[in-house]
């Protein structure tokens, strides 16, 4: 995927709305709230956890962050949905997001219809990690089980219809294995379950699971992108081990409710861009795994809507239910 190159690339831009210095003089007058779909320990609570404390250093008002975690990240994005558009109540979405549409057909809002998009802020990659007292090695190791043993192993992740589980059900597609999912109330439970050998893989993003990496408590099977991680170049792609095309990137991005007016959304995007160009921003996310992006409010939008499209068919293929 291009996403990151094109991003920053972007990123570097002059700002786009030479207007939008207007829309700051009214605003914020009071805090804003940057709602999270799921709990503590996770990706997207880890880099908003970055994000807030520079925008309360820009801002007269804080950022406070809300984390309403449930349903794969819709009761976040419902109650955002639902919100005053008046950029007051912000959402932080992942790729989960998009997933949702094809996931749930009946959802109270539309993933993309529902939002004014306002900016990308990161990419990362998933990883596919285990216990290191577990006998795999790599992906092959795992494939071979898989094949020898189907339905008997069994991966872990966030929840039904997350990036992750949808990135397990593509290397299911893909491999031909049969591997059962164990679904969590959220990264942060997954990785307790995996650490506590209750589970023996798990798939997730990069942030959440790149602290126990690096100390040794998981072993990293293969990440999701096509390439390999700058964070983590040692750790070789999926693709790369027999799965050749396979390529899931997690991304992260801000939303607002729809009808938010345009130039305050401007505004928003150059307020943010402007922390994710911060030195000490980079190296925070750099740290957690990801790399810091953005584009404009138009380019996520059409983003947003073509990832939309890209997941409902793996839906739809792979069977996915919601539960």
């Amino acid at each position: 995927m291009k996403l990151v190159a094109h991003a920053v690339a972007v990123v570097l831009a002059l700002p786009l709305y030479a207007e939008t210095c207007n829309a700051a003089q009214d605003y914020p007058v009071k805090p804003v709230r940057m709602v999270i779909g799921y709990p503590p320990g996770g990706a997207a609570d880890t880099l908003g956890r970055i994000l807030a404390p520079k925008l309360t250093e820009r801002w007269p008002h804080p950022v406070v962050l809300d984390n309403r975690a449930g349903a794969s990240g819709n009761i976040g994005a419902e109650l955002v949905a639902k919100a005053t558009p008046d950029g007051y109540t912000l959402l932080i979405v992942t790729l989960s997001h998009a997933v949702g549409a094809g996931l749930y057909p009946q959802l109270p809002f539309h993933p993309a219809d529902s939002f004014s998009a306002v900016t990308l802020i990161a990419a990362t990659t998933l990883v596919f990690v285990t216990h290191p007292a577990s006998p795999f090695r790599n992906l092959r190791d795992v494939i071979d089980a898989a094949k020898a043993r189907p339905g008997q192993l069994s991966f872990g992740s966030s929840g039904v219809g997350g990036s992750p589980h949808l990135a397990g059900e593509l290397l299911k597609l893909q491999t031909g294995i049969d591997i059962a999912h164990v679904p969590y109330k959220g990264t942060g439970l997954s990785i307790t379950d995996l650490l506590g050998g209750h589970i023996p893989l798990l798939m997730g993003a990069l942030p959440g699971v790149f602290p126990h990496i690096k100390s040794g408590k998981m072993r990293a099977l293969g990440v999701t992108t096509i390439k390999r991680s700058p964070a983590v170049p040692e750790i070789p792609t999926i693709a790369e081990q027999g799965v050749p095309g396979y390529d899931v990137q997690q991304w992260f991005g801000i939303l607002a409710p729809a009808k938010t007016d345009p130039k305050r959304v401007a505004w928003l995007h150059d307020e943010l861009a402007a922390v994710l160009q911060m030195r000490d921003v980079a190296q925070a996310f750099n740290s957690a795994g990801a790399d810091p992006v953005t584009d404009t409010p138009r380019e996520f939008d059409a983003y947003l809507r073509s990832e939309i499209a890209r997941w409902t068919k793996v839906v739809k293929a792979a069977g996915v239910k919601a539960e």
